[in-house]
């Protein structure tokens, strides 16, 4: 008799409501940190707490060297009341966890079989802290891709339109920063991770006036066990609506992208479970019984609600279909929040798009130079590479984390695809699995660099060989160089962003404007 599979671990579920009572309960607790890092939600955790009056242990992994920028950033701050902070780095310790009144959890780290957190008193996050204390009105949006981009034209939307309004969450902005300045007139839109929805689950802290599940696909299979349990953790941005509350899901198929699990719709299952107005979205024209948004055949965005239907969206300043489909729902935001129509067709118009994704930054010799090193899916990559609508000097390549990523040949060698005008790679483990499918496909690539520094320097040498003797036809052509590696960035960069702005800084200094 055969041994059955192991099944797989129940979701850890934390205890309703919050370990302080109200903010000035915090006041004198020792209360720890795991996690201070470089992208600013630990530093922005330790300096609500100091303000607060607790005393904080600060614990990470990396060195004193390696977080100099956080510790430096910290220690300038006169403000803080630093004699109650201390730092235990390159290491963590249990008696750190077992003695503190309340732990400061990374939404990086995981619960299951993690010693230290197993032994705390008790387990917070920077988002739980905020949605407890918090009356603000919350925009919340997940999902696979898209979900960066769909909050910060949310927020720039809303601003626009004489909201005051806070943006915060995984687009790395602690929402702690600005916890004090909002109330029940401010809106706040959050954008969150399934790690950060995985930490707010039995809270009983997180109820959306709006919520928005971007397009779903396999993405952190390192990380789950399996895409079911990915999409579990997603589910949880809704549990806490009601039917005042709107949940804005996608309409179209998800056809080769449910890894494994046979479901082509995830809009579909989330809107049978939500007890929110469900409203979806498409890229093509919804049914008349369906309310939402869409493109239609112009390229312009569609709104039907309440029974009327007009054009939401116009024109767009940052390029791609899949761009617009974010926007489009940041549109949807807006109406439901009562700003008009033909007012937020002028002010999405004006939208210049997010940092590290298709973030147009620099020009040289005719060339215009796009930052997407916020696309770490495949899939993300193979979209950027189809959004100019003519072929592309494609940058791409990276460290693996699990992921299928034949979408990212099937696209570039898709007879209806537009073919990039040439490739080239940045070493790793992605790279290493990108390379055999894209000769079974006969992707030729230029070449695979150690470094970027290598590659922008064959690259401007290629470039400018070719410039030499550029016809009339190519003159009149867009040219374009996209960086969008389809992976992660973990080896030769700290993160995707440290990865975009080693990228624009390189070009800068190597394609110097003449």
């Amino acid at each position: 008799m055969q041994n059955a599979e192991p099944k797989p671990p129940v979701p850890h579920t934390y205890p309703a409501g919050c370990v302080f009572n109200s903010l000035e309960d915090i006041k004198d607790k020792h209360i720890t940190v795991m996690g201070l890092g470089l992208n600013g939600g630990g530093e922005a955790t330790v300096r609500f707490l100091l303000k607060h009056g607790a005393y904080v242990l600060a614990t990470d992994m990396k060195s004193a060297e390696d977080l100099k920028p956080t510790i430096d950033s910290i220690a300038a701050d006169s403000s803080l009341d630093t004699s109650r902070l201390t730092y235990r780095l390159g290491e963590h310790r249990l008696e750190d966890f077992s003695e503190a009144d309340c732990v400061i959890k990374n939404p990086g780290v995981k619960y299951d079989g993690n010693q230290f957190l197993a032994v705390a008193k008790a387990i917070e996050t920077d988002i739980s802290l905020f949605l407890h204390f918090s009356k603000a009105p919350i925009i919340a949006v997940t999902g696979s891709k898209g979900k960066s981009s769909t909050v910060s034209a949310i927020h720039y939307g809303l601003t626009k339109a004489g909201f005051t309004a806070f943006l915060g969450g995984n687009i790395t902005v602690s929402p702690l920063t600005f916890l004090d300045e909002t109330d029940k007139t401010t809106p706040v839109v959050l954008e969150l991770s399934s790690w950060q929805l995985a930490d707010l689950r039995g809270r009983q802290a997180l109820n959306p006036h709006i919520s928005v599940i971007t397009k779903i696909i396999p993405d952190h299979q390192n990380f789950y066990h399996s895409m079911i349990a990915y999409v579990n953790d997603k589910k949880l941005i809704y549990a806490g609506q009601t039917k005042k509350d709107y949940t804005i899901l996608d309409f179209d198929d998800d056809a080769a992208a449910d890894g494994g699990t046979l479901i082509e719709n995830w809009g579909n299952i989330f809107a049978r479970e939500t007890k929110g107005r469900v409203l979806r979205y498409s890229r093509k024209p919804l049914p008349k019984n369906v309310e939402g948004v869409w493109i239609d055949r112009n390229n312009k965005g569609k709104v039907r609600l309440d029974g009327e239907e007009e054009t939401i969206l116009k024109d767009l300043i940052v390029p791609g279909t899949h761009i617009r489909t974010n926007v489009l729902n940041a549109a949807l935001v807006l109406k439901i929040m009562g700003v008009d129509t033909k007012r937020i067709i002028s002010i999405l118009a004006s939208w210049k798009g997010v940092e590290h994704r298709l973030e147009y930054f620099h020009e040289w010799n005719g060339y215009k130079f796009y930052n997407d090193s916020a696309a770490t899916v495949p899939e993300a990559a193979a979209l950027a590479s189809q959004s100019f609508g003519h072929p592309v000097v494609f940058i791409t390549g990276g460290t693996d984390k699990g992921l299928d990523l034949s979408p990212l040949a099937e696209t570039l060698s898709n007879p209806s695809s537009i073919k990039p005008e040439a490739i080239y790679m940045l070493e790793g483990t992605a790279t290493d699995k990108l390379i055999p499918l894209f000769k079974e496909q006969n992707i030729q690539v230029n070449g695979i660099y150690k470094n970027l520094d290598e590659l922008l320097t064959t690259l401007k040498q290629d470039l400018s060989s070719k410039e030499s003797d550029n016809s009339a036809k190519s003159a009149k052509q867009q040219k374009i160089v996209v960086f969008s590696p389809g992976a992660t960035s973990f080896g030769m960069f700290k993160n995707e962003f440290d990865r975009g702005n080693q990228f624009k800084r390189k070009v800068k200094n190597i394609f110097v404007r003449g």
